[in-house]
């Protein structure tokens, strides 16, 4: 675990290898560089291997305010970083929440990323129908913390599982003491007031799915085979907008590939870093 200082920001992130280009991971809505720390090892073997935590997120900076907290500061915070880590270009991956901000680096500074992995995400809100329950968690955490934000999602997982058996095996695999002190502490790290304003902005940003003609770098599309039918939908989307894009989805996983089959999102992964580091 390391820190720096980018922009106004005190980030904390996590860092695995050395030499070649970086590679970059970029979490999720919730989510924090723990979300890579098993499979950051392996990736080390292919070089200098980055994650850091988003602003409101785990170790990084709380700025504290609604209006701190939009996807365009998210993506001028990630260029920060970058610049802070002496990171000309990089090799980026977006999960989730961290998908748009990528696409957002990627069209803002192009000449940053050399290669793209977009996964388990959208170029457009395309989570409406779930604009109920997030303002109603949005509330929760508001008034009673994020202590109650968690113990809400805990209480709704056994449905998840249910739709996504992959969530289920995660848990057994990690071990169910492990697997809820990891959700817990994700869920206690995080900024009410971030959890608050950008949950509800899945909902109803503006996308940019108009603009996907323009990202250029080779680009793998990554999903789960058990994500819910409206990021699957995200994913074909981006495929068939980002030119010469891979679409490839993960077997046996939902909305966390690395976690639910590491082993076919690490063979995914560094077959996309394999061929875009020798274009």
């Amino acid at each position: 675990m390391a820190r720096v200082r980018a922009g106004t920001l005190e980030v904390r992130y996590e860092e695995a290898g050395q030499g070649g280009r970086p590679f970059v991971l970029v979490h999720g809505f919730t989510g924090s560089s723990d979300d890579f720390v098993d499979v950051l090892p392996a990736l080390a073997s292919r070089g200098r291997t980055l994650a850091p935590d988003l602003r409101g997120h785990g170790g990084t900076s709380r700025p504290g305010a609604p209006e701190d907290y939009t996807f365009e500061r998210l993506a001028e915070d990630l260029l920060a970083f970058l610049d802070a880590v002496g990171a000309g270009s990089c090799d980026l991956l977006g999960h989730s929440m961290g998908g748009m901000v990528a696409q957002l680096v990627t069209l803002r500074a192009p000449e940053r990323v050399a290669s793209l992995i977009l996964m388990d995400t959208a170029a457009s809100p395309v989570l409406r129908a779930a604009r109920p329950f997030l303002e109603g968690a949005a509330r929760i955490a508001r008034t009673s913390g994020m202590e109650a934000v968690f113990q809400l999602s805990r209480a709704g997982f056994a449905g998840q599982a249910q739709r996504a058996p992959a969530l289920a095996r995660c848990v057994e695999r990690m071990g169910e003491e492990r697997f809820w002190a990891r959700m817990r502490a994700k869920s206690l790290a995080m900024d009410p007031i971030a959890f608050a304003t950008l949950g509800p902005l899945l909902c109803t940003q503006e996308g940019v799915a108009h603009r996907l003609g323009e990202i250029r770098c080779p680009t793998t599309v990554l999903v789960g085979d058990q994500e819910s039918p409206p990021l699957a939908e995200g994913a074909r989307e981006l495929a068939a907008g980002i030119p010469d894009a891979r679409l490839v989805v993960v077997p046996d996983a939902a909305h966390s590939p690395q976690l639910e089959n590491p082993e076919a999102w690490l063979a995914a992964v560094c077959g996309h870093l394999d061929a875009a580091r020798r274009a």
